[in-house]
């Protein structure tokens, strides 16, 4: 088990970027694919992006596809997601979470908990 704590949320115009933080307490997150999600109000949590433990594969819901880059760095415990061109239909609780397997890291099914996130909020 891995805790993890997002930062980086924040009011950007459509537009504008900002850089999400995962960071991970525990000594196995290299072991684990991890993975972006989003929520809005009233909406179900969706996928985002994912990444490999090792970083060496990625993928990207449709819908931030070009605009979102997620990475890691392993050595200080931390995933990021760079989201450049927001619009506000990105506006939502940005989630991160691990996964055994970078396969199946894409379904938020697979997850049993989740932290507080980050609130990223796009105005038009």
């Amino acid at each position: 088990q891995v805790q993890l704590v997002e930062s980086g949320g924040g009011l950007v115009q459509a537009g504008g970027s900002l850089r999400l933080s995962c960071a991970a307490s525990g000594r196995t997150f290299s072991s684990y694919a991890m993975g972006w999600f989003r929520q809005a109000p009233g909406k179900e949590r969706e996928f985002v992006a994912a990444i490999s433990w090792s970083g060496g594969s990625t993928y990207y819901a449709d819908s931030v596809r070009g605009r979102f880059t997620i990475s890691r760095d392993n050595a200080k415990n931390t995933v990021y997601l760079q989201m450049n061109s927001l619009k506000p239909e990105d506006t939502a609780v940005y989630y991160c979470n691990s996964h055994k397997d970078f396969g199946l890291a894409y379904r938020p099914a697979e997850y049993r908990y989740w932290g507080q996130g980050t609130q990223v909020t796009v105005s038009s």
